[in-house]
């Protein structure tokens, strides 16, 4: 799971608030995201360029198989 950073104010939400990547998709070339909040409190969608222009990819986390 990829989490990332909010650079700026964006939509009413504070700098520096962390994200999780929750969904990607796909349809006819424009790309969409479905981001939570840490807590999970809040739900936003965006396209490739606000999430270029806006976040900052933090850490991916890969899910660890022993």
């Amino acid at each position: 799971m990829k989490k990332y950073k909010l650079k700026n104010h964006f939509k009413g939400l504070k700098k520096g608030t962390h994200f999780y990547l929750i969904a990607e998709s796909e349809f006819i070339g424009i790309k969409e995201y479905v981001l939570r909040t840490k807590d999970l409190a809040v739900r936003i969608s965006i396209n490739e360029s606000e999430l270029n222009r806006h976040f900052t990819l933090m850490h991916s986390y890969a899910s660890k198989e022993d």
